[in-house]
């Protein structure tokens, strides 16, 4: 699927959604490591970026991006519109990332 066909809109400027396939998701559950935690209070000490932990947030919302398209491709979609993430923690540590949207079939106007 070309990604450029994903939109958080509901619709995709210069197509046409000629079928709607319903919802589709991508789901991750990831930890921080003993020695993450470490690094990252580490940084934190310093204050600023804490790269540690945005390499995890975008490591966990990529791979939840890249299931909602499996997802949608196996049900034959072209395109996703209403794209959202979402974040919640399991338990402490423990973090769920969640990426929907609705797939769908468009042509070209």
């Amino acid at each position: 699927m070309d990604t450029s066909l994903i939109t958080t809109s509901t619709s995709l400027e210069g197509y046409r959604v000629t079928k709607h396939l319903g919802v589709v998701r991508g789901i991750t559950v990831r930890s921080r490591s003993a020695l993450g935690n470490i690094a990252g209070g580490f940084q934190s000490l310093f204050g600023g970026r804490l790269s540690i932990y945005v390499e995890l947030c975008e490591n966990a919302r990529e791979e939840a991006f890249q299931l909602l398209v499996q997802h949608a491709q196996a049900l034959g979609a072209n395109g996703i519109i209403n794209m959202r993430y979402d974040a919640n923690e399991v338990m402490q540590g423990i973090t769920e990332v969640l990426a929907y949207g609705t797939a769908v079939v468009v042509e070209k106007v």
